[in-house]
């Protein structure tokens, strides 16, 4: 299924873009419910380019119809983004370590700026591969991913209320 989610978020764009590449922001995210924190496994600066992978695991509690088909303790996936800091963009894929044959999820933002705010456009693409049950878990996916954008977007915001960051 496509998907297409906008989210607004607080702080001027270069800002915004700034902490999605940060670790420190990541570390900050400890707090967000129905996921554990992230761990930040590694990132590649190249000029502009920064590539990065961090892991992320559900602890959230999912439908009975989802739990038939997948262990819920075993919902731990690689986010693996690619972010052009010119552009205002990310590639991203989200890669299960468990069910990898069954969860596939690609997609991209685009950072506008919007004032003193930032608009983040999500278009992806995500296929689950159980049959009979497919079209509700990912229609679930994709309402848990939107509950994740609006804890994140309150993180973003404490994040940047402490300051803008230098490296």
């Amino acid at each position: 299924m496509h998907f297409h989610l906008e989210q607004s978020l607080p702080g001027q764009r270069d800002d915004v873009v700034a902490a999605f590449v940060d670790p420190a922001f990541f570390a900050s995210l400890q707090l967000l419910p129905k996921v554990d924190a992230p761990e930040f496994l590694d990132q590649q600066v190249d000029g502009s380019i920064v590539r990065q992978r961090v892991r992320y695991r559900f602890t959230g509690q999912v439908s009975s119809a989802v739990t038939r088909v997948i262990d819920p303790k075993k919902m731990v996936w690689i986010d693996e983004s690619t972010y052009d800091l010119t552009r205002h963009r990310a590639e991203f894929r989200i890669i299960p370590e468990h069910y990898t044959n069954k969860l596939h999820c690609s997609g991209s933002y685009v950072f506008e700026a919007v004032g003193d705010q930032t608009r983040r456009l999500i278009d992806g693409d995500l296929r689950v591969s159980v049959p009979l049950v497919n079209r509700p878990v990912e229609r679930a996916i994709v309402s848990g991913l939107e509950e994740h954008l609006a804890d994140e977007a309150e993180a973003m915001r404490a994040w940047l209320s402490k300051g803008p960051k230098t490296g």
